[in-house]
């Protein structure tokens, strides 16, 4: 478990879901130009960015050849990084197939399974939330495929790479259509899945605070008498984020 201390008057902040590249060039730039408005607002009380998932609405990165798009968002990213801000940055179901290019170029941290993390002695668990707890079994075969590691490396060195990065973009807007169907609610039935397999797991390993994206909600929920359910919400609808100030967690959303 990583261990952070907090510097006199800094922050932690929690975002995801921003989908970036979805739905359409000029949407994405709006939206861009909004996270990046807001990651200024927070540069100065900022230590550490976690950024849990879904970040663009699909990225996958070849040998020599990575999504187009999003420069700015990466700039103010790079920014950040060389200011001192540690930033983790956790793969999503649109967003797992990273490799090295923004480790080097940026310096952040990337993990593809959940982490804990200590921070002024409160435990973090973090993950986007993507295959955690009763899943179905399309889905969950659906998930094997996508982080087999024999299935990437052959997509990664076999498919072209405008044949992939074309089939992975129908696949996300396919997926973005669902989502927009319906504002997600704490009553959706599939989000609960995640509040059921935390509270399970503090059970057997206590944290603190078990910090989700993914059903594009915004919910501070406590599951136990030290215990809290925090799912992030997302920039499509909500401009959502979390902060923690070494005592207490708040969720709030960004006006530009």
């Amino acid at each position: 478990m990583l261990q952070y201390s907090l510097k006199k008057e800094k922050k932690v902040y929690f975002a995801s879901d921003f989908h970036l590249g979805a739905p359409n060039f000029e949407a994405s730039r709006e939206r861009e130009s909004t996270i990046i408005a807001w990651l200024e607002t927070i540069k100065k009380e900022a230590q550490i960015l976690f950024l849990v998932g879904d970040i663009f609405d699909l990225w996958f990165e070849f040998k020599n050849v990575v999504p187009k798009g999003s420069v700015r968002f990466l700039g103010k990213l790079a920014e950040l990084a060389d200011a001192g801000i540690e930033i983790h940055y956790f793969g999503g179901n649109h967003d797992m197939w990273h490799q090295e290019y923004l480790v080097k170029e940026i310096g952040l941290k990337f993990h593809s399974k959940a982490q804990s993390f200590s921070i002024e002695n409160k435990k973090f668990f973090i993950h986007h939330g993507h295959g955690l707890g009763r899943i179905d079994r399309k889905y969950s075969l659906l998930n094997l495929v996508f982080e087999s590691k024999i299935c990437n490396w052959l997509f990664r060195n076999i498919m072209p790479a405008q044949l992939g990065m074309n089939l992975g973009l129908k696949w996300a807007k396919s997926s973005w259509k669902k989502s927009k169907k319906k504002l997600p609610t704490f009553e959706f039935e599939e989000s609960k899945q995640l509040v059921e397999f935390s509270k399970k797991l503090n059970e057997t390993a206590p944290h603190d605070y078990f910090i989700f994206g993914h059903w594009h909600l915004m919910l501070n929920k406590k599951i136990g008498e030290n215990a809290a359910y925090i799912n992030l919400g997302d920039w499509i609808n909500l401009n959502s984020y979390a902060v923690f100030d070494g005592e207490k967690i708040e969720l709030l959303q960004f006006q530009k």
